[in-house]
């Protein structure tokens, strides 16, 4: 193979190359003028971002070098040759790529100029260059490759930089799919070696910051595209394949421009990091965002306008991969396979499983069919998927999807008929949007496709969630799953009376995003335009908004608000106001939840949203006001704690005589079981003032629930907040009293921070009680746990503090809400200024999302009354907010 096209000059590589073969030339020398030309490079990128350049022009210096190192060392007389392998093989070298090479040695001499072979090696360190070698004979090479793929895969990518150009000629023989690697045996390796890839580059942190090589729709996966084609046509170059009949003139032209945009992206990473880096990560996303134009203007806008260009790409790249692996399944796998096929209609048929359209022109004449598709597939469960053939037909012929295709009646039945099939709806909503069909039949899909947000608590794009969110709406179904919220899900599911209404919602719940405004609001409208164009009826199409607009308000509610306040359940009973929109609320509820960040669900989040929909449903059923409720509450709590206790060998004068100690509030907000631990734990303390710890799982709270009674002092909540934090634990709910006599009585609910559940382990649970002990008896801390928050990422994201104070509607308290960055020790550094501006932490609801902290405290003054003054409240802001600034 020549070398690679670069607009360095012959000259020019001929000089360098003269001054590499100089032995009177310093290595320091040479590698300052190895240096000086890829400063050139680089120079030249930062001016126009010809990336071609960068990485051919790189792959041509570093062949000039080495040629003329050969000749240094006197190689250019021995019967071996130099190859360069994989990526540099191809001519394709970023700017800090490793320089792969071969020497591939004669079996005839095989020991001879091995004092040269050394000194080249040692002196390509010398002047800089990041090596990786192999010396081999080609038999060596041969076993080598046959036993490790990506060895072959490297040697596949050969080119010839110097030496015996007949060993090359040999090798590439010796490796022919007739001997190494036959073309089936390949494909299916290169699969599953995709595949693999594909799951460990695609978890939550790694879609927040991809990988550009290695994610899904990365540079690898055109690599594949292109291994699996040399392997097959014996081709090395995307442009053959359009000869073959296998790429598109349009799917080559994606690929290529897919392909550049990802070169400058890398090469872009490996300038600013001065070093090899492929993540982009969210403080290279800003940087990058800016060299590609995106200016900073304050906000998240510019980085998320280039991140929806990124994700778009590798949307595209990724579709075609499938497409073009599909096409050589057919081609190589299938080749000799005997058909088996049925007819469906005159437009389709299933061919070993897979459904194809009859003959090429099917959408063309019906282009109906690009709806009717998906919901045959979803009334044929043994079809697998799509026809490669099928597939490019479907992309070729989306355009047709136009006005008035939207407004032809028939095809506004056929995709709610594909809502209302019971099976396979978000799956096939996946598969449309994959095709290119969704977007296009939905405009407001194609506003957010792509769209990101700048934060660590949304994984996924905004199409992409909306998508899972269906899915997981689906999967409430599933018999089979596992999870303890489930089958309250399903057995919502089976109550309410049209499941097309939920997906609906579903799919419209965000679609209004990246516009401004309230996207509930904006959202709502969309929906109700979909659903009368559709033919809706009033009650679904107010149903469907209703949903849309208030698709957060449960899942504030749940978190931000002390749901075990009967008049806050009173207040969310009144807005959801009967047990159907409440089934359809809680469902959405969940499944949104569930699909923005599936590392940030949690058994605790389960639980509030169970409680409040439980609670809910039983206002709605008894019709009971918040007073009759309050009423109820504590008489029946105690009568059930004291069923608890049995046999407890305690009086229940000595059990009374605790409950007397604390308010009524402490038993609107513990249940029975709680109770009957606290008062049992307490009972049998007796007058100890040392310290009582004891940490208890209760079935289906969702969190370890961790007790804390001793005599009440200053800074006792933040010394307990910064322990907990020290333990590795994140703290989810307080619930802070102290009794007549000046105890404190505190409930934490908490969970391991390294995943997010509750603590499983008798050790652990002796481990945090004695922690939390020691403590406070003696002031001795824990030594701190490997905290698991990454410091780096939550640096990216300055959130302006933000300290709010409204009355507490149902009690004589105040609620003050703290919004601001997360931050290893928050909640203790929040307490410590509440402490030193005399204020006492009643109760506290825990919101971390993502990157960002919504916390509410419920607060009141030493005398137990609300924190209304306004000097106080700015006292207590600006302590928050200086303890805060000053907190590392």
């Amino acid at each position: 193979m020549a070398t690679p096209d670069t607009k360095f000059d012959t000259g020019q590589l001929d000089e360098i190359s003269a001054l590499a073969a100089d032995r009177n030339v310093r290595a320091v020398t040479l590698r300052d003028t190895l240096r000086a030309r890829q400063n050139a490079l680089r120079e030249a990128f930062q001016r126009d971002h010809d990336v071609i350049q960068v990485v051919r022009g790189r792959a041509a210096l570093i062949d000039a070098v080495l040629r003329g190192l050969w000749k240094r060392f006197e190689l250019d007389s021995s019967p071996h040759a130099l190859l360069a392998v994989g990526g540099y093989g191809r001519g394709e070298l970023h700017p800090y790529s490793d320089i792969d090479i071969a020497i591939l040695l004669s079996e005839s001499a095989a020991d001879t100029f091995t004092r040269g072979l050394e000194g080249l090696i040692t002196l390509l360190w010398d002047i800089g260059l990041e090596i990786g070698q192999s010396v081999r004979t080609i038999a060596e090479s041969v076993a080598a490759a046959e036993s490790d793929i990506t060895i072959a895969t490297n040697l596949m990518e050969a080119r010839p930089i110097t030496g015996n150009p007949t060993l090359f000629e040999q090798l590439e023989a010796a490796l022919a799919p007739a001997n190494v690697w036959p073309v089936d045996r390949f494909f299916t390796a290169k699969i599953n070696e995709q595949q693999a890839r594909h799951g460990k580059t695609n978890s939550a942190l790694q879609r927040l910051e991809p990988n550009i090589k290695e994610s899904p729709g990365g540079l690898r996966d055109i690599q594949v595209i292109c291994w699996v084609a040399n392997r097959h046509f014996r081709s090395r170059h995307l442009a053959e394949l359009v000869d073959h009949g296998f790429l598109t003139r349009d799917e080559y032209e994606i690929l290529q421009s897919g392909r550049e945009f990802l070169w400058q992206i890398r090469t872009m990473l490996h300038y600013i990091a001065g070093r090899r880096e492929d993540r982009l990560s969210f403080d290279m996303q800003k940087t990058v965002a800016a060299q590609f134009g995106h200016e900073d203007d304050g906000t998240n806008r510019p980085v998320e306008e280039f991140m929806k260009r990124y994700y778009r790409t590798v949307r595209e790249l990724s579709q075609l991969n499938d497409l073009m692996l599909s096409l050589f399944n057919e081609a190589i796998i299938e080749l000799d396979r005997t058909a088996e096929i049925i007819l469906v209609n005159r437009r389709f048929q299933i061919r070993n499983n897979q459904i194809e359209a009859r003959d090429e022109y099917v959408f063309r004449r019906t282009p109906n069919a690009l709806l009717e598709i998906f919901l045959l597939i979803q009334q044929h469960p043994k079809v697998t998927g799509v026809r490669a053939s099928t597939i490019r037909a479907i992309r070729e012929n989306v355009h047709r999807i136009d006005k008035s295709f939207r407004e032809d009646i028939r095809a506004r039945s056929l995709f709610m008929e594909i809502m209302r099939q019971p099976q396979q709806v978000g799956h096939e909503l996946q598969r449309m949007h994959r095709y290119g069909v969704l977007e296009r039949y939905l405009p407001v899909i194609a506003k957010i496709t792509g769209l990101m947000q700048f934060d660590l608590f949304h994984v996924y794009t905004v199409d992409e969630h909306a998508l899972f969110v269906v899915r997981n709406l689906r999967r409430f179904l599933y018999p089979e799953t596992p999870e303890d919220d489930i089958p309250l899900c399903r057995e919502a599911m089976e109550r309410i009376p049209k499941l097309e209404l939920l997906y609906v919602a579903g799919l419209f719940h965000d679609i209004a995003k990246g516009r401004g405004g309230d996207h509930s609001e904006l959202g709502a409208d969309d929906a109700i335009k979909f659903c009368r164009d559709h033919g809706l009826g009033h009650w679904d199409t107010r149903l469907v908004a209703w949903l849309v607009r208030n698709h957060l308000v449960m899942s504030s509610t749940a978190q931000r608000k002390d749901i075990s306040d009967p008049v806050v359940i009173n207040e969310f009973a009144d807005e959801v106001r009967d047990r159907v929109r409440l089934d359809y609320l809680y469902l959405l509820t969940v499944a949104d939840i569930r699909g923005t960040n599936p590392e940030l669900w949690t058994s605790w989040k389960a639980a509030l949203l169970r409680q409040l929909f439980q609670n809910t449903a039983k206002v709605l059923r008894d019709n009971l006001e918040a007073d009759q409720l309050m009423a109820q509450r504590t008489p029946e709590a105690q009568a059930e704690a004291l069923a608890l206790m049995g046999k407890a060998p305690f009086s229940e004068a000595e059990i009374r005589s605790f409950w007397n100690a604390v308010s009524d509030d402490y038993f609107y907000r513990h249940q029975p079981d709680e109770i009957a631990w606290h008062t049992s734990a307490v009972l049998n303390h007796g007058l100890s003032i040392s310290p009582l710890v004891e940490v208890r799982n209760f079935p289906n709270r969702g969190g370890t629930a961790i007790f804390i009674y001793t005599p009440d002092r200053e800074y006792l909540f933040s010394t307990i907040t910064q322990v907990l934090d020290r333990l590795g634990l994140t703290i989810q709910d307080a619930r802070i009293f102290t009794t007549g006599g000046g105890y404190a009585v505190d409930t934490f609910i908490v969970l391991e921070a390294q995943n997010n559940r509750p603590v499983d382990d008798p050790h652990r649970e002796i481990e945090i009680a004695n922690g939390i002990s020691a403590a406070l008896s003696t002031g001795r801390m824990p030594a701190e746990r490997l905290r698991m928050q990454n410091i780096r990422r939550l640096q990216n994201f300055a959130i302006p503090v933000e300290v709010t104070f409204t009355p507490d509607i149902s009690a004589p308290r105040t609620v003050m809400t703290v919004v601001a960055t997360d931050r290893p020790g928050f909640l203790s550094i929040v307490g410590r200024a509440m402490q030193q501006t005399g204020v006492r932490l009643q109760n506290a609801r825990i919101a971390t999302l993502g990157e960002r902290v919504e916390d509410v405290f419920y607060i009141t003054d030493y005398y137990n009354e609300p924190v209304d003054d306004l000097q106080k409240q700015e006292q207590l802001r600006e302590a928050i907010r200086s303890a805060l600034a000053d907190a590392p």
